[in-house]
């Protein structure tokens, strides 16, 4: 009996999922074949509405559109012009006797990228697009043209500034780039590659960046804010641009492999570029105040020894010269400049924009840090640079080979005194022991340099632990005062002549921890 109620269950369970199967598929009316079923997600999305995003997207989106077409006015195509002599060969044609003797002249040049930033047609370049051309045309975005003059150029920081005759132009408004943060989101416009009016978007992924090579040497001002930002050649002092539509930078270069964006591209803050416009505006040229001294970034052996819980600030390498207010004020080799009226330094460019850009003839006061921990502030009277300085010849010279040296586990590096021949022709206050030998794996390696006399490269160690060293025993002696692990201070000059027989002294300290 019992099995017979489950029966009858179970056959009217079977009755009713058939029933139910069946007003489903008459309800959805699914098609019978896969043709159908493809024809129907077809005709479901080309009838679907489209997709509406809001929110911070659209607000993203909306905003990169609205600063272009504020910046748009602004951004101008320079075509540069620089004419060459070219050469006839006297030998081609027996006609070339009654031809012009005069030799006929063909174009060279490139083009770039600017801003318009004043009313009355002022316009932000890099100096390296208008330097030693003839000929310049701008070509406003709305297609006209006009011929441009070079107010000023400064190759130390590649900027320049150049003029139309032109009124109620539509500047770029210049912002702050002080406060541009890591992360922030920049946009960048210009014309790269010939084409007219680009804008590309991206983030600022470092601030303080130097490019080594990039700009002549001593005094140019390397101190670049790196962006992912799409950069190619052309976009050359095409501005940079906050999401407020604020200019914050000039782009300047892009670091490839090929000449062409692969990543990173690099503009010189709009404050620099600000202190340098206004002097080429007024003087035609840019003047720099100097504090006289020779610097390199602080190292964490620099940090250390003078008691630092961060790695910042600048080392004083040498003195520019005798006469150098610097030294005239009581700072010395080796002092870690730390703060500049108050102002911390951090780096190199940061030290060169506070001080080069003060009054030649004012007053600043320097703060350092020396070993052991102490702090003194000096009264420096700013002096105007010296641009234009040149150094005297030095014929080439050949050491002696290195012998082993009983210190080389120490530094890691192999040391030679100079012959009677060298140390005349350097004189006194640049002799002391060639390095001739730098162990790739020891603590030496990232700090000097093996001399090469191919190169016409020296590098010479002149004083150790702030005592002069003129041979292999002064220097051991020196050496065996220092443990092992404890950090020794080297004084360095690199000796480089160039082809035209002109020498560049680089004196600079070296900390190296020894082991």
């Amino acid at each position: 009996m019992s099995r017979t109620r489950e029966l009858l269950k179970f056959t009217w369970l079977i009755a009713l999922a058939s029933v139910l199967t069946i007003v489903f598929l008459s309800v959805a009316d699914l098609p019978s074949s896969s043709v159908q079923a493809q024809q129907a997600t077809a005709t479901l999305q080309a009838s679907a509405p489209p997709v509406t995003p809001s929110g911070p997207v659209v607000d993203l989106g909306n905003a990169f559109a609205e600063v272009a077409a504020v910046v748009e006015p602004a951004i101008v195509f320079i075509r540069a012009e620089r004419r060459v002599n070219e050469t006839r060969n006297q030998q081609d044609s027996p006609f070339d006797q009654f031809l012009d003797p005069r030799q006929p002249q063909r174009p060279q040049g490139g083009s770039g990228s600017g801003f318009v930033f004043s009313e009355d047609g002022y316009i932000l370049t890099n100096n390296h697009v208008v330097d030693e051309m003839d000929r310049l045309t701008v070509t406003l975005p709305n297609g006209t043209e006009y011929d441009a003059t070079v107010v000023g150029g400064d190759p130390f920081t590649d900027i320049a500034v150049i003029k139309i005759d032109a009124t109620n132009l539509t500047p770029a408004v210049l912002g702050d780039s002080d406060p541009v943060r890591v992360g922030e989101w920049v946009l960048a416009f210009g014309s790269p590659l010939n084409l007219r009016f680009t804008v590309t978007a991206g983030i600022v992924s470092a601030r303080g960046r130097p490019i080594p090579g990039l700009l002549p040497a001593q005094w140019s001002i390397s101190d670049f804010i790196q962006t992912d930002a799409a950069i190619n050649p052309g976009n050359s002092c095409g501005p940079l641009v906050n999401i407020h539509g604020q200019v914050v930078g000039i782009n300047a270069a892009i670091a490839s492999n090929t000449g062409y964006y692969a990543g990173y591209g690099f503009a010189i803050p709009i404050n620099l570029v600000r202190h340098v416009s206004e002097q080429l505006i007024n003087d035609g040229t840019v003047t720099r105040a100097a504090l006289g001294v020779r610097i390199q970034q602080a190292s964490p052996e620099d940090a250390e020894l003078v008691g630092l819980d961060e790695v910042r600030g600048v080392v004083i390498q040498d003195f520019a010269n005798d006469d150098s207010p610097a030294k005239a004020a009581g700072l010395v080799p080796g002092d870690l400049i730390v703060a500049i009226d108050g102002e911390e330094v951090d780096y190199v460019a940061q030290l060169q924009q506070i001080v080069g850009f003060k009054r030649p003839g004012s007053d600043v006061n320097v703060t350092v840090a020396r070993e052991g921990g102490a702090r003194r502030t000096f009264s420096v009277r700013l002096v105007k640079a010296a641009t234009e300085a040149q150094e005297p010849a030095l014929a080439t010279v050949e050491p002696e080979p290195a012998d082993d040296e009983t210190f080389a586990s120490r530094l890691g590096i192999g040391v030679e005194p100079l012959d009677d021949r060298m140390a005349a022709q350097l004189g006194d206050e640049h002799e002391g022991l060639a390095v001739t030998y730098v162990d790739p794996d020891g603590p030496s390696r990232t700090k000097l340099r093996e001399s090469d006399t191919r190169a016409r490269f020296l590098e010479i160690i002149t004083h150790v632990n702030g005592e002069r060293v003129r041979s292999r025993e002064e220097f051991n002696e020196r050496l065996a005062e220092v443990e092992n692990g404890n950090i020794v201070t080297l004084r360095v000059t690199a000796v480089i002549p160039d082809n035209r027989g002109q020498i560049t002294y680089n004196p600079r300290i070296v900390r190296v921890r020894t082991q």
